[in-house]
């Protein structure tokens, strides 16, 4: 559903359920949006746990064998009917060939990654060269930081929001300690209003025009984990750049939730993971096995390598580099 003529989501939800003399309390207003839901089919492809099998529920104000009503896809989707199927083949082949199902068979393990590339690269608006499928979302963060976070006696400050996801505040707190400096002056919280829940995009792109000498990276997430709120990550990009600071996103919330665009944005770094709100959609077979992480390596200087580096984390056609200028 997409709305129309500049209505915020409550109005045009209350102006269709008036549209068929329904409240938007209603079953039938309800009935009505999944009739016209062109994705109503995919929900039999996903396991929805019972509503006897879940901790704490009481039993006496639900139907024990009624599917529960699930909220919690921003923390873990649902699981995928297929992912019993795909993880028990992959055992099998375990059980059957050894180490050589590295190299064999329908999904050898040690290319698993390469199915997985052009489909995430795709989502994020990407080239398939500046994906690499990584570890924990953190951990990620911390490797990505750990070549784009150059302080400078000058320029050494990081802009985060001030209600950013938790692991988000400690990655970055102890990025700057990592570097000597105090957290409570290298980082710049971008706070909403008074009486506001979200961030207003004139205070962000203010405070970037305000500090941006100071400012080594922008960080902030593409979709608020908490309010819902989408940033306008093209304005937050060009105003970063305009100021020589690298730019990245925790898109974590917003990957498979709204449309990203990162290589013509020019997006310096992002992480993002597959097991939240991604689980809703029918995705490939390796994302539902492994559950990796990705990131977006578009103009990484790379610090660690490992034995696969060429291959996995920096392919030979990743030349895209920032000028000793513009890394300050």
């Amino acid at each position: 559903m997409t709305c129309t003529n500049g209505l915020c989501p409550a109005t045009e939800l209350q102006a269709i359920a008036a549209s068929i003399g329904a409240s938007v309390s209603d079953l039938a207003f309800a009935r009505h949006l999944d009739a016209q839901d062109p994705l109503r089919e995919q929900r039999a492809k996903f396991a929805y746990p019972k509503n006897k099998t879940l901790p704490g529920v009481d039993l006496t104000l639900c139907q024990p064998e009624d599917d529960c009503v699930y909220f919690c896809g921003n923390s873990l989707g649902l699981m995928p009917n297929k992912t019993t199927e795909y993880v028990n083949r992959e055992l099998t082949k375990w059980t059957e060939m050894g180490v050589h199902g590295h190299l064999e068979g329908q999904l050898p393990w040690a290319k698993c990654e390469d199915y997985a590339v052009k489909s995430s690269a795709k989502l994020v608006g990407a080239q398939p060269e500046e994906v690499a499928i990584m570890s924990g979302l953190t951990v990620d963060l911390h490797l990505l930081f750990c070549s784009f976070y150059r302080p400078t006696r000058e320029r050494f400050r990081i802009l985060l929001e001030d209600k950013a996801f938790p692991s988000d505040h400690y990655l970055v707190d102890s990025q700057v300690r990592l570097h000597g400096y105090d957290p409570e002056t290298a980082v710049i919280y971008v706070k909403p209003r008074d009486g506001n829940a979200c961030l207003e995009m004139e205070d962000i792109l203010a405070c970037i025009a305000q500090y941006g000498d100071e400012i080594a990276v922008v960080f902030l997430p593409g979709v608020q984990y908490y309010t819902g709120q989408l940033y306008d990550m093209k304005k937050i990009v060009a105003a970063g750049h305009a100021k020589n600071c690298i730019v990245g996103f925790d898109l974590a919330h917003a990957i498979g939730n709204v449309r990203l665009n990162l290589h013509d944005w020019d997006v310096d770094f992002a992480a993002w993971c597959t097991y939240k709100v991604r689980l809703r959609e029918r995705i490939s077979t390796t994302q539902n096995w492994s559950f990796s992480h990705f990131a977006l390596l578009q103009h990484l200087v790379l610090e660690f390598w490992c034995w696969r580096h060429r291959r996995s984390i920096l392919p030979q056609t990743l030349a895209r580099r920032r000028t000793a200028r513009e890394w300050g």
